[in-house]
C-alpha cells in the first residue's frame, strides 16, 4: 500500500523534499554562517564568535610535571589514504604513571567540506575516536579533544606502529583541508596523585591496520581470536558502535513495511544494539548512543555548539569479569561483536583490557549463570489514517532485556566471584503528518541501563551500581508555505546521562555524576525553485555537569543565538561555585 497523495503537487513536493534533504544530509550548503575567528587558546569560548566549542570539561591534570611523547604535528588530511606514525615510550620517565592524557588539536582551513570520522590508533588499538566539525568561507573552525588514557598504561609500555584514520576529499568543491597535532602526557606519581591499578594488556578488535570494521547487517560480525594470559581476574571491553551511511540517521528509521509509506531511506525500525559473545555464546550487550554529526539533518544546527560527543566519542565499557575463569583455561578464544539492526552500516571498534592476578600464572573458574538469551526481541506497534491520500500515523518500537552473568576465578588470594545484573530498556515512537504540502516526523527516543556488579571476595562485597540515559528528541518538518517557498525547520534535544555508586560491605563510597545535553533549533529556508535562502530562528545550548563525591564539581553552560555564541555561565550546576 502506498500511502502518498496522487495529486501532482504532492509529486512535486516529494522530489524536492528529497533533493533538499539529500543536500542537507551531505552537507553541501555553501552558504555558512559568518564567523569572528579566534586565535585564544584550545577550546575557549568567544562570545560573538561561530568556531568550534563545547561545554566539555578537560581531563583532570595532575599537578606534576608530565613527560611529552609527540605523536605527530600539522598532519594533514586531504585525501584517504591512512597517515602513519611511530611511538616511542618517553625516555627516563618509566610508569607506573599517575595519569596518561592524549592530547589532540586540529584546525581546517576556511572553504566547504562534509563532517568527517577520525581515528587514532596505537598497535592497532583505537585510543581516539571522533568526527569533525565543518567549515564556512569565512571560518576555519579549531577544536581540542583529551582523552584519559591511563587504563591503556601497558599499551603504552612498549614502542607501537601508530595511524591516523581521517579520510577526507578535496577537490574543486569540497576545499577545507585538516590539520592535526598529536601528543601524549605522561604524569608521573606522587603523594597525592598516586598510580592506579590500571589493565596488565590491552587488545584490540580488530587486529589490523585501518581502525574500526563495517558491519553492514545484523550478521555481521567482527571477530578476533586470541591466545589469552592464563591468570585473568577481570576483564572489560570498551566499544565504540558508530552509524554511517544508510544507517548515520538510524533513530529515524522505519519499520521495513513502512519504508515506502513514510519516505525514509532505511529501515529495520528505531532500534539498534550491539551484541557481545565470546567463543560463540552470548556474553555482553552494549546500546547505541545517538551520536549525530555536524553535518545532520541542518548543519546550521551545529554552529557554534556540536552534539554531544560529536567530536569525541566515549567508549561503552562492558564487564565480561564472569567469563575470566574460562578465558584463562589455555585455549584460544574468539570475541565477536554484531549490530542488531544493522542496515548498511555501523562502524565497530573494541579494546579488550585484562586485569592480571600478579600472583600465579594460572587461575581456573567459571561461568556459572548466563541468561542473556539469543538477542532482543523488540516489538513494532504501528497506528496509520491514510484517508485522503494523506498519510497520519505513528510506529513505536520497543525492546527489554534483563540478564545476569555470574563467574568466579580462584586466585592467589582466594576465590573471586563476580555476579552482573543488567536492565535494558529502549523506546523509539515516530509521529508522521504527510500531506501535499507537509512532511512531518516527530522522534521521541529513550535508552536506559541499569547496571550492578557485585563482586565478593572473602568477607569483602563490593557493588557498583550504574545508571545510564540517553533520551533523543528529533522534530523535523518540511513545509511548502502558500506563495511556493520550503521551510526546514528542526528542532533537537539530545544527552547523556551517567550515575555511578560504589559500595562496600553495604557502605556507599563513592558516588559519581555526568550530565551532558545539548539543544539546537533552526530552519532552512528555500525559494520556489529549491534555491538556498538561508537559515533563520537559530539557537543552541549546552549543559554539562559532572560531581562525584570526592568534592570534585564542573559545570558550565554555553548559549548560541543566529550562529555564534552569546553567553557563558560556570559554577550554576555546582551550587554557584567555581567550577573546577
Amino acid at each position: 500500500m502506498r500511502l502518498r497523495g496522487d495529486s501532482a503537487m504532492m509529486e512535486r513536493f516529494v522530489l524536492c523534499r528529497w533533493t533538499v534533504v539529500f543536500l542537507v544530509l551531505l552537507g553541501l550548503i555553501l552558504v555558512r554562517p559568518a564567523a569572528a575567528q579566534s586565535s585564544v587558546g584550545a577550546n575557549q569560548p568567544v562570545i560573538g564568535s561561530s568556531n568550534t566549542v563545547t561545554a566539555d570539561p578537560p581531563v583532570a591534570h595532575p599537578n606534576t610535571k608530565p613527560c611529552v611523547v609527540s605523536l605527530f604535528s600539522n598532519l594533514e588530511f586531504a585525501d584517504f589514504n591512512i597517515k602513519p606514525f611511530d611511538y616511542a615510550p618517553p625516555e627516563n620517565c618509566a610508569g607506573p604513571w599517575a595519569k596518561v592524557i592524549l592530547v589532540l588539536d586540529f584546525n581546517e582551513t576556511t572553504g566547504n567540506q562534509f563532517d568527517r570520522t577520525a581515528q587514532v590508533t596505537l598497535g592497532n588499538v583505537n585510543v581516539y575516536y571522533g568526527t569533525t566539525p565543518e567549515p564556512s568561507s569565512t571560518l576555519g573552525p579549531t577544536w581540542h579533544i583529551e582523552r584519559d588514557l591511563t587504563d591503556y598504561s601497558a599499551l603504552l609500555k612498549t614502542a607501537q606502529a601508530g595511524q591516523a584514520n581521517l579520510g577526507n576529499l578535496v577537490n574543486s568543491t569540497y576545499t577545507g583541508i585538516i590539520f592535526g597535532n598529536a601528543k601524549i602526557e605522561f604524569y608521573p606519581p606522587d603523594w597525592f596523585n598516586p598510580a592506579p591499578r590500571t589493565a596488565d594488556v590491552v587488545l584490540p578488535l580488530p587486529d589490523a591496520p585501518g581502525g574500526a570494521a563495517a558491519l553492514a547487517s545484523t550478521s555481521s560480525l567482527l571477530s578476533q581470536t586470541f591466545t589469552l594470559p592464563e591468570n585473568i581476574e577481570r576483564v572489560y571491553l570498551d566499544l565504540i558502535t558508530q552509524s554511517q551511511s544508510t544507517d548515520e540517521f538510524w533513530y529515524t528509521c522505519s519499520p521495513n513495511d513502512l519504508v515506502t509509506e513514510t519516505e525514509n531511506t532505511c529501515g529495520n525500525t528505531g532500534f539498534r544494539e550491539a551484541e557481545i559473545s565470546i567463543d560463540g555464546e552470548p556474553a555482553g550487550v552494549a546500546p547505541v548512543y545517538p551520536w549525530i554529526y555536524t553535518g545532520g539533518l541542518d548543519p546550521f544546527l551545529w554552529f557554534p555548539l556540536p552534539g554531544v560527543q560529536t567530536l569525541n566519542f566515549v567508549p561503552y565499557r562492558v564487564d565480561l569479569t564472569p567469563f575470566a575463569g574460562v578465558l584463562s583455561n589455555g585455549e584460544t578464544h574468539t570475541v565477536s561483536i554484531s549490530v542488531f539492526n544493522a542496515d548498511n552500516y555501523f562502524n565497530v571498534t573494541g579494546t579488550l583490557l585484562l586485569y592480571l592476578d600478579r600472583g600465579s600464572e594460572h587461575v581456573t573458574g567459571e561461568v556459572t549463570e548466563n541468561t542473556i538469551g539469543s538477542g532482543p526481541n523488540p516489538k513494532v506497534t504501528e497506528d496509520f489514517n491514510t484517508s485522503g491520500g494523506n498519510v497520519v500515523g505513528t510506529a513505536t518500537v520497543t525492546s527489554a532485556r534483563q540478564f545476569t552473568l555470574a563467574g568466579y576465578v580462584k586466585t592467589s588470594h582466594g576465590r573471586v566471584d563476580t555476579t552482573v545484573q543488567q536492565d535494558f530498556k529502549f523506546s523509539n515512537t515516530q509521529q508522521y503528518t504527510i500531506t501535499a504540502t507537509v512532511y512531518t516526523e516527530d522522534i521521541g527516543q529513550t535508552t536506559t541501563v541499569e547496571s550492578k556488579t557485585t563482586t565478593r571476595e572473602g568477607f569483602i562485597v563490593t557493588e557498583v551500581d550504574k545508571n545510564l540515559s540517553y533520551p533523543l528528541t528529533v522534530d523535523f518538518s518540511e513545509v511548502e508555505n502558500p506563495d511556493g517557498t520550503f521551510s526546514l525547520p528542526t528542532t533537537i534535544q539530545q544527552k547523556y546521562s551517567e550515575n555511578e555508586t560504589v559500595q562496600l560491605n553495604g557502605f556507599p563510597v563513592y558516588v559519581r555524576s555526568v550530565s551532558n545535553s545539548v539543544a539546537p533549533t533552526d530552519t532552512l529556508e528555500f525559494d520556489a525553485s529549491f534555491n538556498f535562502l538561508g537559515n533563520q530562528g537559530q539557537a543552541s545550548s549546552q549543559d554539562y555537569v559532572s560531581f562525584d563525591s570526592l568534592g570534585v564539581c564542573y559545570s558550565k553552560k554555553l548559549t548560541a543565538a543566529n550562529n555564534v555564541l552569546t553567553d557563558i555561565s560556570s559554577g550554576e550546576g555546582c551550587g554557584g561555585a567555581t567550577h573546577h
